[in-house]
Formats: C-alpha cells, structure tokens, sequence
C-alpha cells in the first residue's frame, strides 16, 4: 500500500519514519526542502519527492498514484490541500490545523466516498477524542474541560517557554478569540482570559488560560458547558498580554522611518529565535481531559491525564511524539479500512468508535505516549 505524506518537517518527518516501520508500506514524503527530505532518508526507508506544496493544483496531480494521504502541511495551506486529496478521490488524516471550518467539504468528501479525518494530532487531536469517548461512558455529560501544554523541561528567563509546533499558531493563541461554550451556548472571550494557577503532580505549578481549541466539539457534542485551556509557566501570559496590548502582535502596517512594516513581522523576528528550541534542549507535554455528569443516578468525574517527554534515543521532540503517533496510527487504521467515516471526519468521531479507541492507545503506548485513566469516582460505574 502506497501512503504519501505532504509535509516532511518536525511532525511529518515523526509521522512518515513511524508508518515507514511497516513492511507492507511504502512511504513517500513530499516536501519543498530538499535537505528535509535528505535528512528523512538517512533515517527511514522512505521515498523523497520534492514539491512545492503551495502550486495551485499540484496536490491533487501528486496524489493520484498513492492509496492514501497524510497532511502535514503548515495551516493555512491545509483547506487547500484538503479539497485536493478529496478531488482526488483519496482517503486523508490530516494535523495541518487549518484555520478554515473543514466541514465545507463534507459534501465533496461524502460524494467522493473519502474518509478525511481532520485535525488528528494531540490537540485538537486526542484532546477531541477523549472528550468524546468519557462524555460516552457517562449516561449525561455536563462538563468538560481541556488543559494541554507544551513545555521545555529547563526554564530561562525571561519567557521560559520554547516553541514545539507553528510559530505563527503560537501568537494566534495569543491573540485569537475564544470560542468557549457556558450552559448551552457558545460564548467569546479574549484569548489569554481567566487565568488560574493549577498544580500537577511531579510537575509543580503552571498557569491556565483561555485558548480557541474547541474547534468541532462545539458543534459535534452535546455538553452545555466545554473549555481548551492552554498550559505556560506561570508569568507568561501576563507578558504576552503586555505584547498584545502594546500592539507587538498586530497585523496592520505601520510607518517608521518611511517603511511599511507590520508589527507583528518585528515581533516574530525578535521572539522566534530566542524560542527556538536549541540542540541539546528537550521539552515535554502535559494534558488532562476531564469530563463531568451523571452515571446511574450520581455525580461522576472521569479523566484522562498524559505527562509525555522528550526522547532521549531518538532526539524527538514530545510534542512531535504526541502528535504524529496518534496521525500515524490511525492512518494505519483509515489505509486499512478498519476506521471509515465517509465525509469530514472530526476526530471525536473516533472516540465513539470505542474498539478503536482502544487500540490507538494501546498502539500510543507501546511508542511511550501513555493517557493514563483517573480512576473513577466510587459510584460511577464507569467503563473507563
């Protein structure tokens, strides 16, 4: 079976050398950096084409040989490349994050007959999936909550936090309304709003805030009241509040000494470099999904928690880990056809597929990525 992955780079490559692991797969990565695909090549047995992704229609054209799809394509190439795999007639697990709803292409994939399993990462990706699986174990779900975070394992002043997926994704985080829902309905506040230190076991204190990470929980689930939170150290938000407000992360141009620029180009040139995670660095990944109802009659609270780190052997980052594990395997499962759901397909969708569930994190485990279970509160009766 023939799988192309569109997109080399820090999760793609993860995701490309993992699928690569299986014989009955050939693998092929497309991407526009050559040494990229070099790189890759010295690592797994996978197949290089090199392409600039962003050529209107060439997606589709590079596609038409292969059995299956993976993106792994910055965000705002990713509805693009979407709508392409799907004109192709090709199956899709995707992590690119697009800031556009997937769902307008429900009616193509579904005439197509293409499963595109959209926004299968960490979170929105597992975070979806658990939310959706333990609101199933309850008989009413009432709650529930997301806190997720990728962090470097050293911490340095002033802003101690290192970048682990999109620059760019970061700031919107920072900036981006966010989509919360409170009893019923779908509300908006600032992003970095209701801040709240929490503790974590064997990891000590970080801050919580407001993010737009929701996304399709919004409208696929029944639960009156749903919130992502974004975990930092504590002291972060408050800096990147000053940024924002200050206006270091705006769009619109402005004049000094007779040259347009846009504050936030200024920003990113400054930040990025001092939040690039440097060789030798190593970061980790921290999650709890919490889910709370009613089981038999009784108040219940089920949970997942995640502390995942980097990898020593094989110089991977956590966030790469957590990300393009759970892509891969269930790209397995979607090239297999042990996972379909012809149209746009959310990825909570997998966490009522409970057979499936089940095996994505059995497979997530033997790779090192462990969600391990709370145990349920004494009257629950919960199957978790």
């Amino acid at each position: 079976m023939k799988i192309i992955v569109l997109g080399g780079g820090l999760v793609g490559g993860v995701i490309a050398k993992d699928l690569a692991k299986d014989g009955d797969l050939e693998v092929t990565v497309a991407d526009i950096n050559g040494e990229t695909l070099q790189n890759l090549q010295k690592q797994a047995p996978v197949k290089a084409r090199q392409a600039d992704l962003s050529k209107p229609g060439l997606i589709k054209e590079l596609v038409s040989d292969y059995d299956m799809v993976v993106g792994a394509v910055p965000g705002f190439l990713g509805l693009s490349m979407a709508r392409q795999v799907i004109e192709a007639g090709k199956n899709l697990v995707d992590i690119s994050f697009a800031p556009e709803d997937y769902t307008v292409l429900d009616g193509l994939a579904r005439e197509k007959g293409v499963t595109a399993l959209v926004d299968c990462g960490v979170a929105p990706g597992m975070s979806n999936i658990l939310v959706s699986y333990l609101a199933g174990c309850l008989d009413e779900a009432q709650s529930a909550e997301i806190l997720v975070g990728g962090l470097p394992q050293v911490r340095y002043w002033p802003y101690e936090y290192k970048i682990v997926f999109s620059a760019i994704d970061v700031i919107e985080e920072y900036t981006r309304p966010v989509r919360l829902v409170e009893n019923g309905r779908v509300v908006e506040k600032p992003a970095l709003s209701d801040l709240e230190l929490i503790d974590f076991p064997g990891i000590g204190t970080l801050e919580a805030f407001n993010t737009d990470g929701l996304r399709s929980l919004i409208h696929t689930m029944n639960i009156p009241n749903m919130k992502e939170r974004t975990l930092r150290f504590p002291g972060h938000a408050e800096k990147m509040r000053m940024l924002r407000e200050t206006g270091f992360f705006s769009q619109e141009p402005m004049e000094i000494n007779g040259a347009a620029i846009r504050p936030i180009d200024f920003t990113a040139k400054l930040l990025f470099p001092l939040w690039k995670l440097k060789e030798g660095e190593k970061d980790f990944t921290v999650m709890r999904v919490e889910v709370k109802g009613k089981k038999d009659g009784k108040e219940a609270s089920l949970s997942y928690n995640l502390v995942d780190y980097f990898d020593e052997n094989t110089g991977t980052t956590s966030m790469a880990r957590c990300t393009g594990f759970t892509c891969a395997i269930m790209a397995r499962m979607v090239a297999r056809g042990e996972f379909r759901h012809p149209g746009i397909c959310p990825p909570e969708y997998v966490g009522q597929a409970h057979g499936v569930f089940r095996r994505l994190l059995e497979e997530l485990e033997k790779r090192g990525v462990k969600y391990v279970p709370d145990k349920p509160q004494k009257n629950s009766n919960s199957a978790v």
